[in-house]
């Protein structure tokens, strides 16, 4: 701030102005009464009594000013109290001043000056009598609270006012704001942050505000955010690999990319897979907006992609799972997905039992099992029996009787394609044939026996069992 910004944020016109008849008002005239006056508490008794106006009286200058002898004047005194932020006490400041007028001089006249040539306070003196030895915007930042007021306590201050604080040397640093170094500098100057800013400033790019102690320790004030302030990618995210290697560092230390950005940045791109977003804080109140994410196209994705995508989307499906859902495929292969072309590589079809079993993609998305499967099944002479699981359908896996328990649990809807109960039945019942378990390990028969009885009656009949 310059020497003339604070003395106007300080106010201290000494004498106020004198409202002159067909004139313009101007400022009193200090030098011109330096023989009336030998004392300046004989008008600015505020500055020494407490309870006292720091203005004079208004009937005071018309002892003189009475017309006949001096030229009439009238005298309005300030109604309203200076927009400042200064920690300011005339009170703690002049001690004595009534016996040594010396004391007020020291602030509000030049060094060597004639008695009562007045001129604007200049901020260096306050700095040298409080010992900070340096420039008034050079002082470094925990040397604040010393002369200024939190920002919320300057009641008096508008907008405008907090958008022309000047900006102090330290924080034009390069990296100050985009690095570490703001966030350092509030932890080492603590309450002093709080004469410019409050945690509104804050919330203009911090996400993990409720989680900074810093920033929850600042008032709430809108009029911080006059000092505009915005988000900046910080270099590593120029790095041309950033976006493909991003996820390690988000594994690594999530708090690191809580700063700026909500799990909403991360759905984004990946909305299939939302468990990557867990470790962010969502979007809400008392919390900063955050950085706004772009979707784009990878590298990989060229102009001819749609044609090529086939290939990689059957060779890692799970890379492309980071960002497409289900749906996005099926937007181009329905509704006639029986015979759509290039939703399968080629030679799937020899293969698809293998893929169906796996669960690698769900086939009914696309497919009903009971139509479309069976028909193809039943062609090919690929059906039940009426007994126990054959060769056949399942020979994909040899095993598949050792297994079958576990898929049928996973996707029942995918056996009663070719099953009916009666093939279940064949093994699994207490009343006849081998009585062979079909629960699980942690199975809760009284559960189920309250939630669905007439279920267990398949295998139990009316004998159902308690555990």
């Amino acid at each position: 701030m310059t020497q003339r910004g604070l003395f106007l944020l300080l106010g201290v016109g000494l004498a106020g102005q004198a409202s002159l008849p067909a004139q313009t008002a101007v400022g009193f005239d200090h030098a011109k009464h330096r023989k009336v006056f030998a004392s300046c508490t004989t008008c600015h008794l505020g500055a020494v009594e407490r309870g006292a106006s720091l203005w004079p009286d208004s009937g005071s200058c018309a002892s003189c000013h009475d017309g006949p002898i001096q030229k009439r004047v009238v005298w309005q005194p300030r109604r309203e109290s200076a927009r400042t932020n200064l920690r300011f006490d005339h009170l703690g400041h002049t001690r004595g001043a009534v016996a040594r007028p010396a004391a007020c001089v020291a602030c509000h006249q030049q060094q060597g000056a004639a008695w009562m040539a007045v001129a604007a306070l200049e901020a260096q003196r306050c700095l040298d009598c409080h010992g900070v030895r340096t420039a008034h915007l050079a002082a470094p930042d925990t040397a604040c609270a010393t002369c200024h007021l939190p920002l919320a306590r300057a009641s008096r201050l508008t907008a405008k006012d907090v958008a022309s604080f000047p900006t102090p040397p330290s924080h034009k640093q390069p990296g100050y704001a985009a690095g570490a170094g703001h966030g350092a500098g509030a932890k080492t100057a603590g309450a002093n942050c709080a004469t410019c800013h409050a945690r509104d400033f804050c919330l203009q790019c911090h996400v993990d505000a409720p989680e900074q102690a810093a920033i929850q320790s600042l008032e709430p004030d809108s009029r911080s955010t006059a000092i505009r302030a915005g988000l900046r990618a910080p270099a590593s995210h120029d790095d041309p690999g950033f976006l493909a290697s991003h996820g390690a560092t988000v594994k690594r230390a999530p708090e690191t990319c809580a700063t700026c950005h909500t799990r909403e940045s991360c759905l984004t791109c990946h909305s299939a897979t939302t468990r990557v977003a867990a470790g962010l804080p969502p979007a809400g109140p008392g919390r900063g907006r955050g950085a706004e994410v772009t979707r784009r196209r990878p590298p990989s994705h060229g102009l001819n992609y749609a044609e090529q995508h086939a290939n990689a989307a059957a060779a890692v499906p799970a890379t492309c799972a980071g960002c497409h859902t289900r749906s996005d495929c099926l937007e181009c292969h329905r509704p006639d997905a029986a015979r759509a072309e290039g939703y399968h590589p080629a030679g799937f079809l020899a293969r698809h039992p293998a893929s169906a079993y796996a669960r690698e993609t769900s086939c009914s998305d696309c497919h009903n099992a009971a139509g479309f499967c069976t028909t193809c099944h039943a062609t090919a002479g690929l059906v039940s029996q009426g007994g126990p699981l054959r060769p056949g359908y399942h020979d994909f896996n040899n095993f598949f009787i050792a297994g079958h328990g576990q898929a049928a649990r996973q996707s029942l809807e995918t056996c009663v394609g070719c099953h009916v109960e009666k093939d279940c039945l064949t093994c699994h019942s207490a009343l006849r044939a081998r009585h062979i378990n079909p629960h699980g390990p942690g199975f809760d028969a009284n559960r189920l026996r309250k939630k669905n009885p007439q279920m267990c009656t398949a295998c139990h009949g009316t004998s159902i069992p308690t555990r």
